[in-house]
């Protein structure tokens, strides 16, 4: 279970082995991966252009990104749906004022509020739209933040071959010299590619893709959130609330919590 939950972290400490370990075995050295410039050229050069391109205000947001898309928020979905099934069990039971008190049983912000606009007598199509509109300023968000990894991941192999060139100009520029040198510089100059492509296939793009499925996690929150919400104004009987709400989950998901 640790593991299913720290899974982008292992996929990123398998891709570092898998490189590195690959490099290492054909004989190279870790001193000669870690060397300033091209390290300097690739990352400073894609954050600079994030902040060109994004502005520097968002730029400072890109280390929080990182860490949502390595530490997400976990959704329990079955839990929701037991939430609202018992929910409209005490709605029949003890009628609306009694919903209150079960507020804290939601985990996130968003079902709590809409359960508290149900409570307040706000019919369904004013909780429709009101949801709607802040499902969709969430999707735009989101949207954002993910283009800004896709961009980095555009950004920084394009960084690398401008190390490279650099790196082979300083190596033409002493032609004559020292051959061993030479190569050395050769070598260098190619380790800027290295990171340029690393990082953006091992970093960046593969952050996008985990900011999208988190996205897709808690828009299926809010959405499950709505259907429940919109059930209880309508007055369903618990286990029809059960039913529609299960219908929106994953097969493996559908399953009475009950029952598993």
């Amino acid at each position: 279970m640790r593991f299913k939950k720290l899974g982008s972290i292992n996929g990123l400490m398998l891709g570092l082995f898998c490189v590195f370990g690959a490099f290492l075995i054909e004989g190279g050295s870790l001193k000669a991966l870690f060397l300033i410039p091209p390290l300097l050229i690739v990352f400073g050069g894609t954050f600079s252009a994030v902040i060109i391109g994004f502005g520097f205000e968002r730029f400072t947001k890109l280390f929080s990104l990182m860490k949502i898309a390595y530490f997400p928020k976990k959704f329990d979905y079955k839990e929701a749906v037991e939430n609202f099934t018992e929910i409209a069990i005490e709605l029949r039971k003890n009628g609306i004022l009694a919903v209150e008190r079960m507020l804290d049983r939601f985990e996130h912000y968003f079902p709590k509020k809409l359960v508290k606009f149900f409570i307040d007598g706000a019919d369904v199509e004013e909780i429709d739209n009101l949801a709607r509109m802040e499902i969709k300023a969430m999707q735009e968000r989101h949207f954002s933040n993910i283009f800004i990894f896709t961009k980095m991941g555009g950004y920084a192999p394009t960084m690398g071959i401008l190390g490279t060139v650099m790196g082979l100009i300083m190596t033409l520029a002493n032609a004559g010299n020292d051959p061993e040198e030479l190569v050395r510089n050769i070598a260098t100059a190619f380790i800027a590619t290295l990171w340029g492509v690393f990082s953006a296939n091992l970093i960046w793009l593969p952050i996008g893709d985990r900011l999208k499925q988190c996205h897709s996690e808690e828009k299926l929150l809010m959405e499950l959130t709505v259907e429940g919400v919109v059930a209880l104004r309508s007055g369903e009987i618990p286990s029809m609330v059960r039913t529609r709400l299960q219908s929106m989950l994953p097969p493996s998901d559908q399953e009475d919590k009950k029952n598993s």
